[in-house]
């Protein structure tokens, strides 16, 4: 991937390239098998976890480059509200 296509963390300002994906859905707006991501480098991993874990709503962990989306899954990116 180029520096331009490479995923990039979704913590806010953060530009380094993403090595984490942290799957998470909200129990009140999603079906249970639905799953969002966010995208983490190693510095902002545990933070985001946390912020979603807190919540109920982290599901998973996985690496980027192991990361196989699941049926009804969003793409990876940026965190978003819904």
């Amino acid at each position: 991937m180029s520096e331009e296509t490479a995923p990039i963390c979704s913590a806010k300002g953060c530009r380094v390239d993403a090595v984490w994906v942290l799957a998470w859905n909200n129990p009140k707006l999603h079906t249970p098998e639905r799953r969002k991501t966010w995208l983490a480098c190693e510095e902002h991993r545990e933070h985001l976890s946390q912020f979603l874990g807190v919540r109920g709503f982290l599901k998973d962990v996985v690496l980027l480059k192991e990361w196989e989306s699941p049926e009804g899954a969003q793409a990876p990116g940026s965190p978003s509200g819904a």
